[in-house]
Protein backbone atom coordinates (compact mmCIF):
# COMPACT_ATOMS: atom_id res chain seq x y z
CA UNK A 1 0.00 0.00 0.00
CA UNK A 2 1.35 3.43 -0.97
CA UNK A 3 0.84 6.24 1.50
CA UNK A 4 1.08 9.76 0.18
CA UNK A 5 0.91 13.18 1.80
CA UNK A 6 -0.90 15.53 -0.53
CA UNK A 7 0.39 19.05 -1.22
CA UNK A 8 -2.74 20.32 0.54
CA UNK A 9 -1.88 18.32 3.65
CA UNK A 10 1.69 19.60 3.60
CA UNK A 11 0.44 23.18 3.34
CA UNK A 12 -2.03 22.56 6.15
CA UNK A 13 0.63 21.19 8.44
CA UNK A 14 2.72 24.29 7.79
CA UNK A 15 -0.14 26.65 8.57
CA UNK A 16 -1.25 28.31 11.78
CA UNK A 17 -4.06 25.77 12.00
CA UNK A 18 -1.67 22.83 12.33
CA UNK A 19 -2.59 21.82 15.87
CA UNK A 20 -6.35 22.18 15.40
CA UNK A 21 -6.32 20.09 12.25
CA UNK A 22 -4.22 17.38 13.84
CA UNK A 23 -6.65 17.30 16.77
CA UNK A 24 -9.63 16.86 14.43
CA UNK A 25 -7.93 14.15 12.39
CA UNK A 26 -6.66 12.34 15.47
CA UNK A 27 -10.16 12.31 16.94
CA UNK A 28 -11.41 10.68 13.74
CA UNK A 29 -9.04 7.81 14.45
CA UNK A 30 -10.94 7.17 17.68
CA UNK A 31 -14.22 7.24 15.81
CA UNK A 32 -12.78 4.55 13.54
CA UNK A 33 -11.19 2.59 16.40
CA UNK A 34 -14.29 2.31 18.57
CA UNK A 35 -16.60 -0.71 18.47
CA UNK A 36 -20.33 -0.60 19.29
CA UNK A 37 -20.55 -0.47 23.06
CA UNK A 38 -17.77 2.08 23.41
CA UNK A 39 -14.62 -0.03 23.64
CA UNK A 40 -11.77 0.96 21.31
CA UNK A 41 -9.56 -1.44 19.42
CA UNK A 42 -5.91 -1.53 20.40
CA UNK A 43 -5.05 -0.27 16.90
CA UNK A 44 -6.36 0.11 13.39
CA UNK A 45 -4.42 -0.34 10.16
CA UNK A 46 -4.47 2.02 7.20
CA UNK A 47 -6.95 -0.22 5.39
CA UNK A 48 -9.44 0.05 8.26
CA UNK A 49 -8.81 -3.28 9.97
CA UNK A 50 -9.45 -2.93 13.70
CA UNK A 51 -7.63 -5.12 16.20
CA UNK A 52 -10.01 -7.61 17.89
CA UNK A 53 -8.63 -6.86 21.37
CA UNK A 54 -8.40 -3.97 23.79
CA UNK A 55 -6.91 -3.18 27.20
CA UNK A 56 -7.62 -0.91 30.19
CA UNK A 57 -5.06 1.55 28.83
CA UNK A 58 -6.71 1.64 25.41
CA UNK A 59 -10.09 2.25 27.04
CA UNK A 60 -8.58 5.01 29.16
CA UNK A 61 -7.04 6.69 26.12
CA UNK A 62 -10.42 6.70 24.38
CA UNK A 63 -12.15 8.18 27.45
CA UNK A 64 -9.71 11.04 28.00
CA UNK A 65 -9.58 11.67 24.24
CA UNK A 66 -13.37 11.99 24.24
CA UNK A 67 -13.05 14.62 26.98
CA UNK A 68 -10.33 16.36 24.96
CA UNK A 69 -12.47 16.34 21.81
CA UNK A 70 -15.23 17.99 23.82
CA UNK A 71 -12.87 20.58 25.29
CA UNK A 72 -11.54 21.43 21.83
CA UNK A 73 -15.02 21.81 20.33
CA UNK A 74 -14.63 18.86 17.96
CA UNK A 75 -17.74 17.25 19.47
CA UNK A 76 -20.45 18.83 21.60
CA UNK A 77 -21.24 18.12 25.23
CA UNK A 78 -24.13 15.80 24.41
CA UNK A 79 -21.89 13.58 22.29
CA UNK A 80 -19.14 13.68 24.90
CA UNK A 81 -21.54 12.48 27.60
CA UNK A 82 -23.16 9.89 25.34
CA UNK A 83 -19.85 8.33 24.37
CA UNK A 84 -18.46 8.33 27.90
CA UNK A 85 -21.68 6.95 29.40
CA UNK A 86 -21.75 4.15 26.85
CA UNK A 87 -18.21 3.12 27.75
CA UNK A 88 -18.88 3.35 31.50
CA UNK A 89 -21.93 1.11 31.08
CA UNK A 90 -19.82 -1.44 29.25
CA UNK A 91 -17.10 -1.26 31.90
CA UNK A 92 -19.63 -2.26 34.54
CA UNK A 93 -20.22 -5.48 32.59
CA UNK A 94 -16.58 -6.43 32.08
CA UNK A 95 -15.22 -9.27 34.18
CA UNK A 96 -13.04 -7.98 37.01
CA UNK A 97 -10.85 -9.54 39.67
CA UNK A 98 -13.09 -9.40 42.73
CA UNK A 99 -10.44 -9.26 45.51
CA UNK A 100 -8.69 -6.23 43.97
CA UNK A 101 -11.42 -4.65 41.86
CA UNK A 102 -8.93 -4.50 38.97
CA UNK A 103 -9.63 -5.07 35.29
CA UNK A 104 -7.98 -7.79 33.27
CA UNK A 105 -5.48 -6.83 30.61
CA UNK A 106 -7.19 -8.06 27.44
CA UNK A 107 -10.82 -8.03 26.39
CA UNK A 108 -12.70 -8.62 23.16
CA UNK A 109 -14.00 -5.10 22.41
CA UNK A 110 -17.00 -6.48 20.50
CA UNK A 111 -18.22 -9.25 22.83
CA UNK A 112 -16.63 -7.73 25.99
CA UNK A 113 -15.38 -11.18 27.02
CA UNK A 114 -12.06 -11.57 28.84
CA UNK A 115 -9.62 -13.00 26.32
CA UNK A 116 -8.07 -16.37 27.10
CA UNK A 117 -6.46 -16.84 23.68
CA UNK A 118 -5.17 -14.48 21.03
CA UNK A 119 -7.33 -14.12 17.93
CA UNK A 120 -6.52 -16.23 14.86
CA UNK A 121 -4.80 -18.97 16.81
CA UNK A 122 -2.18 -16.75 18.38
CA UNK A 123 -1.81 -18.82 21.55
CA UNK A 124 -3.13 -18.97 25.10
CA UNK A 125 -3.59 -15.88 27.25
CA UNK A 126 -3.33 -16.17 31.01
CA UNK A 127 -5.64 -13.45 32.34
CA UNK A 128 -3.48 -10.83 34.00
CA UNK A 129 -3.95 -7.73 36.16
CA UNK A 130 -1.50 -4.98 35.23
CA UNK A 131 -0.82 -2.31 37.85
CA UNK A 132 0.14 0.33 35.28
CA UNK A 133 -2.72 -0.40 32.86
CA UNK A 134 -5.23 -0.18 35.67
CA UNK A 135 -3.52 3.05 36.70
CA UNK A 136 -4.32 4.64 33.35
CA UNK A 137 -7.93 3.50 33.49
CA UNK A 138 -8.26 4.88 37.00
CA UNK A 139 -6.80 8.17 35.74
CA UNK A 140 -9.50 8.39 33.08
CA UNK A 141 -12.21 7.66 35.64
CA UNK A 142 -10.89 10.47 37.84
CA UNK A 143 -11.01 12.86 34.88
CA UNK A 144 -14.60 11.90 34.12
CA UNK A 145 -15.59 12.32 37.76
CA UNK A 146 -14.05 15.80 37.84
CA UNK A 147 -15.20 16.93 34.39
CA UNK A 148 -18.69 15.52 33.82
CA UNK A 149 -20.92 15.94 36.90
CA UNK A 150 -23.83 13.89 35.46
CA UNK A 151 -21.49 10.88 35.16
CA UNK A 152 -19.54 11.42 38.37
CA UNK A 153 -21.36 8.76 40.36
CA UNK A 154 -20.93 6.12 37.64
CA UNK A 155 -17.21 6.84 37.24
CA UNK A 156 -16.64 6.98 40.99
CA UNK A 157 -18.42 3.67 41.53
CA UNK A 158 -15.97 1.96 39.17
CA UNK A 159 -12.98 3.74 40.69
CA UNK A 160 -13.86 3.01 44.30
CA UNK A 161 -13.51 -0.74 43.74
CA UNK A 162 -9.90 -0.41 42.52
CA UNK A 163 -7.42 -1.22 45.30
CA UNK A 164 -3.86 -0.32 44.28
CA UNK A 165 -2.62 -1.59 47.60
CA UNK A 166 -3.24 -5.07 46.19
CA UNK A 167 -0.10 -4.62 44.05
CA UNK A 168 2.15 -3.41 46.88
CA UNK A 169 5.07 -5.56 48.00
CA UNK A 170 5.15 -4.81 51.70
CA UNK A 171 8.79 -5.87 51.97
CA UNK A 172 10.21 -3.56 49.30
CA UNK A 173 7.53 -0.88 49.33
CA UNK A 174 7.28 -1.15 45.50
CA UNK A 175 4.46 -2.13 43.16
CA UNK A 176 4.51 -5.49 41.49
CA UNK A 177 4.16 -5.31 37.72
CA UNK A 178 0.95 -7.25 38.09
CA UNK A 179 -0.83 -10.39 39.20
CA UNK A 180 -1.94 -13.64 37.55
CA UNK A 181 -4.93 -15.29 39.27
CA UNK A 182 -3.83 -18.49 37.51
CA UNK A 183 -0.09 -18.01 36.89
CA UNK A 184 1.59 -19.28 33.72
CA UNK A 185 4.47 -21.68 34.35
CA UNK A 186 7.64 -19.88 35.38
CA UNK A 187 6.29 -16.35 35.02
CA UNK A 188 5.39 -15.53 38.60
CA UNK A 189 6.45 -16.06 42.15
CA UNK A 190 4.38 -17.62 44.90
CA UNK A 191 0.94 -16.05 45.07
CA UNK A 192 0.65 -15.12 41.42
CA UNK A 193 2.53 -11.80 41.47
CA UNK A 194 5.09 -11.01 38.81
CA UNK A 195 8.73 -11.64 39.54
CA UNK A 196 9.48 -7.99 38.73
CA UNK A 197 8.52 -4.78 40.49
CA UNK A 198 8.35 -1.23 39.21
CA UNK A 199 11.49 0.05 40.89
CA UNK A 200 12.40 2.95 38.58
CA UNK A 201 10.69 6.26 39.38
CA UNK A 202 11.00 7.88 35.96
CA UNK A 203 8.67 5.51 34.13
CA UNK A 204 4.98 5.58 33.26
CA UNK A 205 3.87 3.25 36.14
CA UNK A 206 4.23 6.17 38.54
CA UNK A 207 0.69 7.16 37.51
CA UNK A 208 -0.54 4.13 39.46
CA UNK A 209 1.63 5.22 42.40
CA UNK A 210 0.17 8.73 42.33
CA UNK A 211 -3.39 7.44 42.27
CA UNK A 212 -2.83 4.78 44.91
CA UNK A 213 -1.31 7.35 47.27
CA UNK A 214 -4.14 9.82 46.60
CA UNK A 215 -6.78 7.14 47.19
CA UNK A 216 -5.11 6.10 50.45
CA UNK A 217 -4.28 2.53 49.41
CA UNK A 218 -0.53 3.23 49.17
CA UNK A 219 1.54 5.02 51.83
CA UNK A 220 3.11 8.36 50.80
CA UNK A 221 6.63 7.03 51.44
CA UNK A 222 6.08 4.55 48.58
CA UNK A 223 6.98 7.42 46.22
CA UNK A 224 10.47 7.59 47.70
CA UNK A 225 11.04 3.84 47.56
CA UNK A 226 11.46 4.02 43.79
CA UNK A 227 14.95 4.46 42.36
CA UNK A 228 16.11 7.67 40.72
CA UNK A 229 19.11 5.61 39.52
CA UNK A 230 20.65 2.41 40.81
CA UNK A 231 23.03 2.90 43.72
CA UNK A 232 26.69 3.46 42.81
CA UNK A 233 27.47 0.21 44.63
CA UNK A 234 25.47 -1.85 42.14
CA UNK A 235 27.71 -4.07 39.97
CA UNK A 236 28.63 -2.60 36.54
CA UNK A 237 26.76 -5.32 34.67
CA UNK A 238 23.45 -4.30 36.17
CA UNK A 239 23.43 -0.62 35.29
CA UNK A 240 24.14 1.33 32.14
CA UNK A 241 26.72 3.63 33.68
CA UNK A 242 28.02 4.78 37.04
CA UNK A 243 25.63 7.40 38.45
CA UNK A 244 26.64 10.55 40.28
CA UNK A 245 24.64 12.08 43.10
CA UNK A 246 24.02 12.19 46.82
CA UNK A 247 21.68 10.69 49.41
CA UNK A 248 18.82 12.56 51.07
CA UNK A 249 16.09 11.38 53.42
CA UNK A 250 12.38 11.99 52.78
CA UNK A 251 9.61 10.67 55.05
CA UNK A 252 12.17 8.41 56.71
CA UNK A 253 13.33 6.88 53.41
CA UNK A 254 16.93 7.30 52.27
CA UNK A 255 16.90 8.27 48.60
CA UNK A 256 19.97 8.25 46.39
CA UNK A 257 19.46 11.34 44.25
CA UNK A 258 21.42 10.02 41.30
CA UNK A 259 21.76 11.11 37.69
CA UNK A 260 23.48 9.94 34.52
CA UNK A 261 25.84 12.35 32.75
CA UNK A 262 24.96 12.85 29.08
CA UNK A 263 26.18 15.57 26.71
CA UNK A 264 26.83 18.08 29.52
CA UNK A 265 23.59 17.28 31.32
CA UNK A 266 22.88 15.32 34.49
CA UNK A 267 19.65 13.41 33.88
CA UNK A 268 17.48 11.14 36.00
CA UNK A 269 17.01 8.26 33.52
CA UNK A 270 13.98 6.23 32.54
CA UNK A 271 14.17 2.45 32.26
CA UNK A 272 14.31 2.26 28.45
CA UNK A 273 15.36 5.79 27.43
CA UNK A 274 12.02 6.80 25.90
CA UNK A 275 10.00 10.00 26.05
CA UNK A 276 6.82 8.03 26.74
CA UNK A 277 8.18 6.76 30.05
CA UNK A 278 9.41 10.17 31.13
CA UNK A 279 6.54 12.39 30.05
CA UNK A 280 3.25 10.51 29.81
CA UNK A 281 2.38 10.98 33.52
CA UNK A 282 3.05 14.71 33.09
CA UNK A 283 0.14 14.91 30.66
CA UNK A 284 -2.11 14.72 33.69
CA UNK A 285 0.05 15.62 36.70
CA UNK A 286 1.71 19.09 36.62
CA UNK A 287 4.97 17.55 37.76
CA UNK A 288 7.19 20.40 36.57
CA UNK A 289 5.03 22.95 38.42
CA UNK A 290 4.67 21.00 41.64
CA UNK A 291 8.26 19.76 41.60
CA UNK A 292 10.38 22.69 40.38
CA UNK A 293 13.53 21.16 41.88
CA UNK A 294 12.93 17.72 40.38
CA UNK A 295 10.66 17.20 37.39
CA UNK A 296 10.81 20.90 36.56
CA UNK A 297 14.51 20.39 35.86
CA UNK A 298 14.51 16.84 34.53
CA UNK A 299 11.66 16.96 32.00
CA UNK A 300 13.20 19.76 29.87
CA UNK A 301 16.61 18.09 30.09
CA UNK A 302 15.18 14.75 29.05
CA UNK A 303 13.64 16.36 25.96
CA UNK A 304 16.92 18.18 25.29
CA UNK A 305 18.75 14.86 25.43
CA UNK A 306 16.46 13.38 22.76
CA UNK A 307 16.93 16.43 20.56
CA UNK A 308 20.69 16.32 21.05
CA UNK A 309 20.84 12.63 20.30
CA UNK A 310 18.78 12.85 17.11
CA UNK A 311 20.28 16.00 15.65
CA UNK A 312 23.89 15.91 16.86
CA UNK A 313 25.04 12.57 18.22
CA UNK A 314 23.24 10.26 15.75
CA UNK A 315 22.92 13.02 13.10
CA UNK A 316 19.56 11.66 11.94
CA UNK A 317 17.99 15.06 11.33
CA UNK A 318 14.97 14.04 13.44
CA UNK A 319 14.27 13.08 17.04
CA UNK A 320 11.67 11.56 19.36
CA UNK A 321 11.84 7.87 20.37
CA UNK A 322 9.29 5.80 22.27
CA UNK A 323 7.73 2.33 22.17
CA UNK A 324 5.52 2.16 19.10
CA UNK A 325 4.45 0.10 16.14
CA UNK A 326 7.61 -0.78 14.24
CA UNK A 327 7.80 0.18 10.56
CA UNK A 328 9.09 -3.32 9.79
CA UNK A 329 6.12 -4.88 11.60
CA UNK A 330 5.06 -5.66 15.14
CA UNK A 331 5.60 -3.51 18.20
CA UNK A 332 8.98 -2.59 19.64
CA UNK A 333 10.73 -0.42 22.21
CA UNK A 334 12.73 2.54 20.90
CA UNK A 335 14.73 4.96 23.00
CA UNK A 336 18.03 6.71 23.65
CA UNK A 337 20.08 4.11 25.44
CA UNK A 338 22.38 6.53 27.28
CA UNK A 339 19.47 7.87 29.35
CA UNK A 340 17.92 4.49 30.12
CA UNK A 341 18.70 2.30 33.14
CA UNK A 342 18.16 -1.05 31.40
CA UNK A 343 21.68 -2.37 30.85
CA UNK A 344 20.35 -5.30 28.81
CA UNK A 345 18.63 -3.19 26.17
CA UNK A 346 20.44 -2.97 22.85
CA UNK A 347 18.93 -0.86 20.07
CA UNK A 348 19.49 -1.51 16.41
CA UNK A 349 20.20 1.77 14.57
CA UNK A 350 19.53 3.71 17.80
CA UNK A 351 17.03 6.50 17.34
CA UNK A 352 16.25 5.78 13.69
CA UNK A 353 12.59 5.02 14.43
CA UNK A 354 10.81 8.25 15.33
CA UNK A 355 7.25 8.22 16.61
CA UNK A 356 5.16 11.41 16.41
CA UNK A 357 3.47 10.86 19.75
CA UNK A 358 6.88 11.22 21.44
CA UNK A 359 7.40 14.56 19.70
CA UNK A 360 4.02 15.75 20.92
CA UNK A 361 4.88 14.74 24.48
CA UNK A 362 7.96 16.96 24.20
CA UNK A 363 5.97 19.94 22.90
CA UNK A 364 5.37 21.64 26.29
CA UNK A 365 9.14 21.69 26.92
CA UNK A 366 10.45 22.54 23.42
CA UNK A 367 7.45 23.84 21.43
CA UNK A 368 9.27 25.41 18.48
CA UNK A 369 11.61 22.46 17.99
CA UNK A 370 8.76 19.97 18.32
CA UNK A 371 6.68 21.74 15.67
CA UNK A 372 9.68 22.03 13.36
CA UNK A 373 10.42 18.34 13.83
CA UNK A 374 6.83 17.33 13.01
CA UNK A 375 6.70 19.62 9.99
CA UNK A 376 9.97 18.19 8.68
CA UNK A 377 8.69 14.64 9.18
CA UNK A 378 5.59 15.48 7.15
CA UNK A 379 7.60 17.12 4.39
CA UNK A 380 9.98 14.20 3.92
CA UNK A 381 7.96 11.08 4.78
CA UNK A 382 4.45 9.75 4.18
CA UNK A 383 3.78 9.95 7.91
CA UNK A 384 0.43 11.79 7.88
CA UNK A 385 -2.90 10.29 6.87
CA UNK A 386 -6.66 10.76 7.29
CA UNK A 387 -6.44 9.89 11.01
CA UNK A 388 -3.53 12.17 11.77
CA UNK A 389 -0.02 10.82 12.18
CA UNK A 390 0.82 7.21 11.45
CA UNK A 391 2.48 5.57 14.39
CA UNK A 392 6.17 5.71 13.44
CA UNK A 393 8.71 6.14 10.67
CA UNK A 394 12.22 4.83 10.21
CA UNK A 395 14.00 8.01 9.17
CA UNK A 396 16.91 6.01 7.74
CA UNK A 397 14.80 3.92 5.35
CA UNK A 398 11.69 6.07 5.02
CA UNK A 399 9.47 3.10 5.92
CA UNK A 400 6.29 4.07 7.79
CA UNK A 401 4.20 1.96 10.18
CA UNK A 402 0.78 2.40 8.47
CA UNK A 403 -1.42 2.11 11.54
CA UNK A 404 -2.56 4.13 14.53
CA UNK A 405 -2.56 2.92 18.15
CA UNK A 406 -5.21 4.02 20.62
CA UNK A 407 -2.64 4.76 23.31
CA UNK A 408 -0.38 6.83 21.07
CA UNK A 409 -3.27 8.77 19.55
CA UNK A 410 -4.51 9.40 23.07
CA UNK A 411 -1.19 10.97 24.03
CA UNK A 412 -1.38 13.26 21.00
CA UNK A 413 -4.90 14.45 21.79
CA UNK A 414 -4.09 14.94 25.47
CA UNK A 415 -1.06 17.04 24.54
CA UNK A 416 -3.09 19.18 22.15
CA UNK A 417 -5.79 19.74 24.77
CA UNK A 418 -3.10 20.93 27.19
CA UNK A 419 -1.16 23.02 24.67
CA UNK A 420 -4.17 24.72 23.12
CA UNK A 421 -6.29 25.18 26.25
CA UNK A 422 -3.83 26.05 29.01
CA UNK A 423 -3.37 22.55 30.45
CA UNK A 424 -7.08 21.96 30.79
CA UNK A 425 -6.94 18.17 30.66
CA UNK A 426 -4.08 18.18 33.14
CA UNK A 427 -6.14 20.31 35.52
CA UNK A 428 -9.12 18.03 35.01
CA UNK A 429 -7.14 15.13 36.45
CA UNK A 430 -4.95 16.81 39.04
CA UNK A 431 -7.51 18.85 40.98
CA UNK A 432 -8.79 17.63 44.31
CA UNK A 433 -7.34 14.54 45.93
CA UNK A 434 -4.41 14.23 43.49
CA UNK A 435 -3.09 17.70 44.28
CA UNK A 436 -3.72 17.32 47.99
CA UNK A 437 -1.73 14.09 48.22
CA UNK A 438 0.92 14.41 45.50
CA UNK A 439 1.91 18.06 45.40
CA UNK A 440 3.51 18.01 48.89
CA UNK A 441 5.63 14.98 47.89
CA UNK A 442 6.94 16.66 44.76
CA UNK A 443 7.55 19.97 46.52
CA UNK A 444 9.88 18.43 49.09
CA UNK A 445 12.38 16.72 46.77
CA UNK A 446 15.44 18.01 44.94
CA UNK A 447 16.93 15.87 42.14
CA UNK A 448 20.63 16.10 41.42
CA UNK A 449 19.72 16.67 37.75
CA UNK A 450 20.91 19.79 35.95
CA UNK A 451 23.48 21.14 33.55
CA UNK A 452 26.94 19.94 34.52
CA UNK A 453 29.79 22.35 35.11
Amino acid sequence: MTLLVSPETQALLSSAFFANQVAHDTWQSFVALTYPGGLPADHITADGLRAPYTSPTNIAAYLWSTLAAGHLGIINLDETCQRVEETLDTLTRLERHAPSGMFYNWYDPLTTETLTSWPAGGGKIYPFLSSVDNGWLAAALIMISNDLPPLRAAAQALLNLMDFGFFLNLSSGLLYGGFWPAPPPGRSQAGGYTRFEFGCLNTEPRIASYIGIAMGSLPPEHYFRMLRTFLPSEPPGRQKMQPNGHTHTYLGVDVFEGHYPYQGMGIVPTWEGSLFEALMPALFVPEALWGPQNWGINHPLYVRAHITHGLQEAQLGYWGCSPSAAPAGGYDVFGVGAIGMNANRQYSRPGSVVTPHAVFLAMPYAPDEACQNLEKLCQNFAVYGPWGFWDSVDVCTGQVAPCVLALDQGMILATLDNVLLGNRLQATFSQGMIEQAIRPLLEMEAFSAGYLA
